[in-house]
């Protein structure tokens, strides 16, 4: 077998995990970005960030520099972040101006990605400036959210999505507003923070206070082409940490995963988005961002509180459990595992995608 060669088995009740070598190896987080990362929609920040004229925000993309701006024909765009004539920084940050300027040479370019100045560039032949435009790469929108997809052949957003829109329609995300970000950094590979987030076999033991809030038995996990939703039933009211109403409480916890590094966990009353970013082939970055009505009144203000005091809480518990699996990985008494055909088909479709992606084309 070569370094990247898996047979993956459709039927899960036959298939074997992913070999280890796919969790430590550099060389493959390399082949990842390639093959994954620049083929698919990425989260990369929210409307509100570019929505005048002018304002933008940057971005990275596996090792690619993407900077989003509202142009002046308030179109939204998504353009290459490096500069034409020596690849520094066209910008850094974000912020709002009227013409790019690179932070190396001060070349400048406007907000549709036209080469306007070079400076102390004359005598340079068969030089064109339009041909010098900063490339520009696929941009979408779901309510607050911005993806960017460097595959100029992809398929467009709602393809992925499917319909995840319509499913989430009643919980009216677009009325939340960004109440607060957390960054964590794991000594994991990105995959086995996925598969982690992707079952809930580990929560009896892993998380022993969110199985309290949920109901373990009707726990379940719903597979569609490019995502999967993990159906929690939530259990307690009053006692419980969730602090929901009885009407609230009738609805449940749902964790939507979007192919291959975005999740979405929506509550009655909130959601936040956990980006998953790899950092090496044994390191991430875990962005966590939630999402509340009216964020600036005080008893909201409470609710994010314990809402982010019960969030820190189940993540420690998985960076402690992932960073541990990430060192068994590279045992040499461990190649793969089993799946769970109960509780582990969220992972096994994950597998599946990243298969697909690698031998498929």
């Amino acid at each position: 077998m070569s370094a990247i060669e898996f047979s993956f088995e459709q039927r899960l009740a036959l298939a074997s995990t992913l070999p280890s070598h796919w969790y430590t190896d550099p060389s493959f987080l390399e082949q990842e970005k390639e093959k994954v990362f620049a083929r698919t929609w990425q989260l990369v920040g929210r409307v509100e960030q570019a929505a005048a004229p002018g304002d933008y925000f940057t971005a990275t993309i596996g090792d690619e520099p993407v900077v989003i701006v509202r142009g002046a024909d308030e179109k939204l765009r998504a353009m290459s972040n490096v500069c034409r004539h020596r690849a520094g920084p066209v910008t850094i940050g974000q912020g709002k101006c009227n013409v790019f300027q690179c932070r190396y040479h001060g070349w400048s370019y406007a907000l549709d990605g036209r080469l306007l100045g070079t400076p102390e560039f004359d005598g340079v032949e068969c030089f064109s400036k339009e041909a010098n435009r900063l490339p520009e790469f696929k941009v979408d929108v779901w309510g607050p959210l911005v993806f960017v997809n460097l595959d100029s052949d992809c398929a467009p957003l709602s393809e992925t999505l499917e319909d995840l829109p319509a499913r989430l329609a009643d919980r009216d995300l677009a009325s939340m507003r960004l109440a607060a970000r957390k960054d964590w950094y794991i000594d994991c590979n990105w995959k086995v923070y996925v598969d982690n987030y992707l079952e809930g076999y580990h929560i009896p033991i892993v998380h022993p206070s969110l199985m309290r809030e949920l109901d373990y038995a009707r726990y379940r996990t719903e597979t569609r082409r490019f995502y999967s939703i993990q159906h929690s039933p939530i259990k307690r009211v009053d006692a419980g940490r969730l602090r929901l109403s009885e009407d609230e409480a009738k609805n449940e916890a749902q964790f939507f995963w979007i192919f291959p590094n975005l999740m979405l966990n929506v509550y009655p009353d909130n959601y936040s988005t956990n980006l998953i970013v790899p950092l090496g082939a044994e390191r991430t970055l875990t962005v966590f961002e939630w999402y509340f009505r009216d964020p600036e009144l005080p008893e909201v203000q409470e609710k994010i509180r314990s809402t982010i005091e019960f969030s820190d809480e189940i993540q420690i518990e998985d960076i402690q459990i992932c960073e541990a699996v990430q060192r068994g990985l590279r045992s040499r008494t461990y190649t793969s595992g089993r799946y769970s055909v109960k509780r582990e088909n969220g992972v096994h479709h994950f597998h599946g995608l990243l298969a697909k992606f690698f031998f498929e084309g």
